[in-house]
């Protein structure tokens, strides 16, 4: 038997061969929910190669006409018609576009009030962390679509309005999860290496601190931008988010409830790729989740 001992790998470090873009690579999850996200991605910024038909050009003579695959369809709308007849496969593919434009937007701004306060919070402690405990606290004791109505139907409702609020409503779980997770880095030793060299808090905050905090934002970025589609749509059903005629796939199936046992598939498109996205957004978020948590690098 030979006396030498058996290689170890210091506590913490990663294997050989597992390199960050492998881990990504073998979360079979995350792969799905980007494929999925590719194509709706693709559908929003082809759309107007993509639309068989303008998806505002109304022909009341052509109305509801059912999908290709039922027997009064046909290939000249193959997704059929709306009540006012309007291509639904057109009015889906750039209602892509409206759904990812509030999820991207809606993320974007809640994010930066979020993360902003939770470094602050993190980093600082004292007063500050108390202030911005105080107001996610404060957030949390208010529902975010009951809030969402009562806001949008006291100002209006369009596009931007609903992107607004919903951007100023979303950020307490950004702010919480980087609270935490820069309270968790700040006491690390390149922390103290950084502020013994006689860096700014400034650069210390964003050179040190954010780099190594951004991966727990991007996954909750992930699951916000699902949130906000889902709300979004919510409130285009009621009537008070997106206003007609852009095709918000809520507000379609808003217009298509009155057809709902004659016409089902008015429901039934918008819907499945409403939940679809969703699927990919949640699928996605799951899969970094997974691969950038510490039992996955090991």
């Amino acid at each position: 038997m030979s006396d030498v001992a058996p290689l170890t790998l210091p506590a913490g470090s990663v294997p050989p061969g597992r390199t960050p873009l492998k881990r990504l690579l073998s979360q079979t999850t995350l792969l799905i929910g980007l494929g999925l996200l590719a194509v709706f991605i693709a559908m929003a910024v082809l759309a107007p190669l993509l639309a068989p038909h303008d998806p505002y050009l109304q022909n009341l003579t052509a109305r509801n006409v059912p999908p290709f695959w039922y027997e009064k369809g046909n290939w000249a709308h193959p997704l059929g018609t709306d009540p006012l007849g309007r291509d639904y496969l057109s009015r889906l593919l750039y209602g892509a576009r409206i759904s990812l434009l509030i999820g991207i937007s809606v993320v974007i701004l809640s994010g930066l009030i979020g993360a902003t306060m939770g470094l602050l919070a993190g980093y600082f402690g004292g007063r500050i962390d108390l202030a911005v405990t105080f107001m996610v606290t404060t957030r949390l004791a208010m529902p975010v679509i009951l809030v969402a109505l009562a806001v949008v139907a006291i100002i209006g409702s369009s596009l931007w309005v609903v992107i607004l609020v919903l951007g100023l409503l979303k950020w307490d779980r950004f702010a919480v999860v980087m609270r935490s997770a820069t309270q968790q880095v700040r006491s690390l030793d390149y922390i103290a290496a950084a502020q013994a060299s006689g860096a700014s808090t400034l650069r210390i905050i964003l050179k040190e601190v954010l780099p190594n905090v951004a991966p727990q934002l991007i996954v909750v970025a992930t699951l916000e931008a699902a949130s906000a589609i889902l709300l979004e749509a919510a409130l285009s059903f009621l009537g008070l988010g997106v206003q007609p005629p852009l095709p918000s796939w809520g507000l379609m199936i808003s217009e298509a409830k009155a057809y709902m046992f004659f016409s089902f598939w008015l429901i039934a498109l918008p819907g499945s790729a409403l939940a679809l996205l969703i699927f990919a957004i949640n699928l996605a978020g799951d899969g970094l989740r997974d691969a950038i948590s510490p039992a996955k690098s090991i």
